[in-house]
């Protein structure tokens, strides 16, 4: 990629003349304060229009152009198309030197020709050095999810533990997104599931409150919680501020990997306890070192003297690789997670892996210490880059013995295990599609397959569901729910309601993707329904004027029995499958997870509309205002029936507001 050849193609003249100069604010915003105002105030981006036809000699000719004015200094680029639509992000020391490789087409790989083959105009935003660079090319990586970029394909965001320090007596709770809450967080862990487990020992050991502060607040006697031991009972007065602060202290220690000092502290509580023949609290603190000693006991691994480490191994097969990742955390193992990233083919494994760090913390706070399965490009930069996103030192290792290494190994199994059960899950969701392409009679496998459902009780909270699979299983990031709005759309009447969830559908995809080049056209419909279902839907196609997507309604048997089920076709032949065929487990699943989500949909709004209030209806009410109206009149119906001076008297509700709030319950005839 460095050092100049001989170009392949010579000077063009492009259909384009101009270099212009423009203003991008989708360019993303770094994370360090001098980034970010540097990113302000001296942003450069240019834009070169060329040809829309896939051409290399157009596209070496249109990076050129950018060439001429392109900065030697650290930065951004982005690949664009004849859309705008961003092919690739990436990061460079110089700017100009990185780019210029882009022109020497022998050197490149089959891949970065087809990017270059595509490639009508760059956008550019210079940064004060490479490490900045790095975190804003993570950042913009995430937003646009280019192409040819390798993609941290797991984009769900991690759970962490929040002790929340905004009251008297603190409360512990999971806590996932954006860092609003005054207090310590502590995390990543793998799963909610991890941090449920460390919340439910955090009860059992501390006895934390985890209760909101509005039932904090209207307690008069103990909860559940307290009966069982697992709340100190602090709402009540069971327990004062100092005794609270103590165990809040205990809790730091234990999350912060001092355990031996806490299991320490609690043998000795229970052995005074017992010299003083006071039996009950002595069981108490007996009880609470059981549960201390089974978090101990039940780690997944043994990492005691590794204290603050994430650890990643790499296993890479059949096309497809795998990273494997450790979390530990004051050496206590808080859970493990496999990630597949996607776009790598003809990307050494190195460069995966660099790339999945990068994009990985992001959002994570990285940990002092990075255990690695293997060297990766650039350790220095990162080890930087990842250090002024941290607010500490940050190492990358691979170690090479001792305990450090028998994680790695161990790593590296798991992300053996992990993928070895990916291709075989891929291998058997690739023979599905093919049977579903012989069985429907379509041209090929189907790519994205789309399953549609309806919800309601009597009319009521109707919405309609959509789920999406493809050949690598269930893609739940597609799913799609739709509120049934339509006045038209009579209640209970679920073919209307089929032909308005489709009708939207389809009326969106024809907006934002009418030549079909995203992959977001369904190759295959089915509907959860049988021929009045599948008539309404098919009309729906007709008045869009789309004849080429297949569809299939899928209605249950006799007494609804699964095994039954009879397939209708739009040309009115009707089937059955064999009770064993594995078509139609597949199918069955498919319609059962459609199922699923239209029921949690539904459920969702009905539970919505339950603690729904009047006062949710008036304009510039927000939660603040709601709560003060209700804490003053005690139910909405109150504040319906006050006078205008007296709503005029909540805290908080001003003359205007309160003119307001009177009037939408009192409209003027």
């Amino acid at each position: 990629m460095r050092g100049p050849p001989r170009p392949l193609f010579a000077p063009a003249s492009p259909t384009y003349i101009a270099l212009m100069p423009r203003s991008d604010s989708s360019a993303g915003r770094p994370h360090h304060p001098d980034a970010a105002q540097r990113f302000n105030e001296e942003k450069a981006t240019y834009t070169v229009r060329g040809s829309d036809a896939p051409d290399l000699e157009a596209g070496v000719a249109a990076i050129r152009e950018v060439l001429r004015t392109l900065p030697v200094r650290p930065g951004v680029y982005r690949m664009l198309d004849a859309k705008g639509d961003v092919l690739y992000v990436g990061k460079a020391r110089s700017l100009r030197n990185r780019v210029t490789s882009y022109t020497q087409a022998a050197r490149l790989t089959k891949r970065l020709l087809r990017m270059v083959a595509q490639t009508r105009s760059m956008a550019i935003v210079t940064t004060n050095n490479e490490a900045e660079a790095l975190l804003l090319e993570a950042q913009l990586i995430k937003r646009y999810r280019p192409p040819y970029n390798v993609l941290l394909r797991d984009d769900k965001s991690f759970p962490f533990i929040l002790l929340r320090e905004d009251h008297a007596f603190p409360r512990v709770q999971l806590h996932r997104g954006a860092r609003r809450h005054k207090g310590q967080y502590y995390g990543p862990f793998a799963s909610a599931g991890s941090v449920r487990t460390t919340l439910t020992a955090l009860q059992k050991l501390f006895l934390l409150r985890s209760c909101t502060d509005s039932f904090f607040a209207n307690r008069s006697r103990p909860c559940l919680l307290h009966q069982i031991r697992r709340c100190s009972a602090p709402c009540v007065g069971r327990i004062d501020e100092t005794g609270y602060d103590e165990l809040i202290q205990d809790a730091k220690d234990f999350l912060g990997g001092r355990s031996t000092k806490v299991q320490s502290k609690l043998q000795d509580q229970m052995s005074v306890a017992a010299e003083r023949q006071d039996y009950e609290l002595a069981a108490v603190y007996r009880d609470r070192l059981r549960a201390l000693t089974y978090i101990q006991g039940s780690q997944a691994i043994n990492a005691e003297r590794v204290g603050d480490a994430d650890i990643f191994a790499l296993s890479a097969k059949g096309g497809t690789m795998c990273i494997q990742a450790f979390f530990i955390r004051g050496g206590q193992n808080w859970g493990a997670r496999s990630f597949f990233p996607a776009h790598t083919a003809d990307v050494p494994e190195e460069e995966v892996l660099s790339s999945f760090l990068v994009q990985f913390y992001e959002e994570v706070p990285p940990p002092r210490a990075i255990l690695l399965d293997r060297a990766v490009p650039e350790t220095e930069l990162l080890e930087e880059a990842f250090a002024e996103r941290a607010g500490h030192k940050v190492e990358l290792k691979q170690p090479q013995r001792g305990e450090q290494r028998r994680l790695i190994d161990q790593a590296r199994r798991n992300a053996e295990e992990a993928l070895d059960r990916r291709l075989a899950e891929t291998s058997t969701q690739a023979k599905n599609l093919r049977a579903l392409a012989e069985l429907f009679e379509l041209p090929e496998a189907p790519g994205r397959i789309e399953v549609y459902d309806n919800s309601h009780v009597q009319g009521t909270n109707a919405v309609g569901a959509m789920i999406v699979a493809g050949p690598e299983g269930l893609r739940k990031n597609a799913y799609r729910k739709f509120n049934i709005r339509n006045p038209e759309t009579e209640p209970g009447d679920d073919f209307a309601m089929m032909r308005e969830v489709l009708g939207r559908r389809f009326a969106r995809l024809e907006k934002e993707d009418p030549d079909r080049s995203r992959g977001d056209w369904p190759d295959l419909l089915l509907i959860d329904g049988g021929k009045g279902q599948l008539s309404a839907v098919c009309r729906v196609l007709e008045e869009a004027g789309i004849h080429d997507v297949p569809v299939v309604g899928v209605s249950k048997g006799p007494d609804r029995n699964a095994g039954r089920e009879t397939f209708h076709l739009p040309s009115g032949r009707d089937f059955q499958l064999p009770p064993n065929d594995p078509t139609l487990f597949y199918l069955q699943r498919l319609r059962d997870e459609a199922h699923r989500f239209a029921i949690g949909a539904h459920r969702t709004k009905r539970a919505k509309s339950m603690s729904a209030s009047p006062l949710d209806d008036v304009p510039g009410i927000g939660p603040n205002r709601k709560r003060a109206l209700l804490m003053h009149f005690g139910t909405a119906r109150a504040v319906r029936n006050a006078a205008l001076e007296d709503i005029a008297k909540v805290p908080g509700i001003s003359r205007a507001t309160a003119q307001g709030i009177y009037d939408h319950f009192h409209p003027r005839g």
